[in-house]
């Protein structure tokens, strides 16, 4: 493993590779991460500093080759042949999902986002020893004319509870109106908020903000220490009100958090609410131009927890998108504790500010490829280097995946795939890459062999998504198939959340219906690239 330390920014002359994306996880760290390569194990590489450019990559989003004749080698791939994208660490879309289908019905395919359903789990990447990312490329074959898995894994240093972080200084906006008076709601709140403030440090501080047809603040921003006993009265006495005055709660919440601003903290407003706006301004750009001033001037990130069966979906994420943060969803008190109490705390200690990746496929190898997701966070290739260009927000622990379909061509071997991840450090600003290859030898077994637990429920995830949302991907299974190799895994590594996903998936057979196995041999149903297919 070759690293070398960078600093300062690259020429822009010469566009690289890069990966992606992860955090607030109801998660499972699997062994056995990714398929066999050369010498029987999964090919990964991490280099930090300037990766050399592979030769002519193909594919953009989904891309076909177009290979030139003789020996002509391009010295950088062309910005079709790139993928690229603000790293995401959102996972709401996958709770609110089975939110939906535990209540029999199929959750809307435009709440469906196959990247959110990937990072709700934690694979075993490499973690690195110091504040960067470990980068991890792996796959497998997926049986059908030459398709293939690759996996881009990003993982940042866990934060050690008992050790040194920054404090935190949290401003929690907090929706009292009628609707979050249904049972998991507002009940579901404030229980959360009661076990958060028992995990909070003397030093880190706390503002609560409650709107329904208007926001009010119920606490200034508060030192913890002798203050958790006020806190938690102040949590206590919260009860329902009238309409839903996203705007007035956001505004006011974000007033709140610039008066208690604090230098030397991580500053973040946290919005609990089923974000059903009906009052002021309903549409999310009045809100969204505050969200990006206070960003850009203060650092102040946002973290959306989503609750109730009806959760404006869209509107929150654009919120945290615009905002720099997360979003998450929360339907129960075991999720809620995982967030609240497993995750928050320790997340706080920030890894990356404006993460992007961006990966570049070799037009030599592959003749295909399709990332699966990510499509609200794509950025341009000419702004990968372009720091002033909004990324993502990284936490300590954190971990992301991109997933994608990739068709190699017929006896190649070599380079698929360079990944490069660039981020801005969260103390000085400075810029930092890191980066990693994968080749065809780590592409020779399939994805539904033994041995490959960590990939395979990478696989379910996502293509369980895009069943969700009337995908076609390349060798999607059944989802009676999906659940089977869900149960086997929970089976081998007694995941409860595993269970959780099968189930999911079982449910979500149901209520659509048999149906063909679109990846068998010879059939022409979901798996199957047709003319005119997104895919193609």
């Amino acid at each position: 493993m070759e690293r070398r330390e960078t600093g300062g920014a690259r020429p822009r002359r010469t566009r690289l590779p890069a990966v992606i994306a992860g955090l607030l996880a109801a998660g499972i760290a699997l062994s056995g991460c990714g398929a066999s390569g050369d010498g029987g194990s999964a090919d990964r590489s991490t280099k930090e500093g300037r990766p050399t450019a592979p030769a002519l990559p193909d594919g953009g989003r989904g891309g076909t080759a177009h290979p030139e004749g003789g020996e002509q080698r391009s010295p950088s791939p062309a910005p079709d042949y790139l993928s690229t994208f603000a790293l995401d660490v959102d996972t709401a879309s996958y709770g609110y999902a089975r939110r939906a289908l535990a209540e029999g019905r199929l959750p809307d395919p435009a709440t469906v986002r196959p990247e959110e359903f990937v990072n709700s789990f934690r694979p075993d990447y490499e973690r690195p020893a110091d504040d960067g990312f470990g980068v991890t490329l792996d796959g497998a074959r997926t049986g059908r004319d030459g398709w293939s898995l690759v996996r881009v894994g990003l993982a940042t240093r866990g934060a050690d509870r008992g050790g040194e972080r920054p404090p935190a200084a949290l401003t929690f906006v907090v929706d009292v109106s009628g609707s979050m008076g249904e049972p998991g709601r507002l009940d579901l709140v404030k229980e959360s908020l009661g076990l958060l403030v028992g995990e909070l440090r003397d030093d880190d501080s706390i503002a609560l903000v409650t709107f329904s047809s208007e926001a009010e603040t119920r606490l200034p921003m508060t030192r913890v220490g002798e203050a958790r006993n006020r806190i938690r009265d102040v949590v206590d006495s919260l009860a329902t009100a009238a309409s839903t005055n996203v705007e007035a709660g956001v505004r006011t919440g974000y007033d709140v958090a610039v008066e208690g601003h604090r230098a030397d903290a991580t500053n973040r407003v946290v919005l609990l609410s089923d974000a059903l706006a009906n009052t002021g301004s309903t549409e999310a750009e009045t809100i969204l131009a505050r969200i990006e001033e206070e960003r850009r001037e203060y650092g102040i990130t946002l973290f959306g927890v989503g609750v109730g069966s009806e959760f404006g979906d869209a509107f929150m994420e654009k919120l945290a998108d615009r905002g720099d943060g997360q979003t998450t969803y929360v339907s129960n008190a075991a999720q809620a504790r995982k967030v609240f109490v497993d995750q928050l705390p320790a997340h706080v200690e920030l890894r990356a500010r404006d993460a992007r990746a961006q990966v570049a496929f070799d037009r030599r190898t592959v003749e295909k490829f399709r990332l699966i997701g990510y499509e609200n966070r794509e950025v341009a290739d000419e702004d990968f280097r372009n720091d002033r260009v909004d990324g993502g927000e990284i936490g300590a622990g954190h971990t992301v995946t991109a997933l994608y379909a990739v068709r190699t061509r017929p006896g190649a071997t070599g380079t698929v795939a360079t990944a490069t991840v660039r981020w801005l450090d969260p103390a000085t600003r400075a810029p930092r890459e890191r980066s990693g290859t994968v080749a065809t030898g780590a592409l020779t077994a399939d994805v539904w062999g033994g041995g490959h637990d960590s990939l395979q429920l990478t696989a379910i995830a996502a293509y369980f998504a895009d069943v969700l949302r009337g995908g076609s991907l390349p060798g999607t299974p059944a989802l009676g198939t999906l659940a089977r190799h869900a149960d086997a895994i929970a089976e081998r590594s007694g995941s409860a959340v595993v269970r959780e996903l099968a189930e999911a998936v079982r449910r979500a057979e149901t209520l659509r219906g048999p149906a063909d196995d679109p990846s068998e041999p010879g059939r022409t149903g979901e798996g199957e690239l047709r003319s005119g297919d997104p895919y193609s």
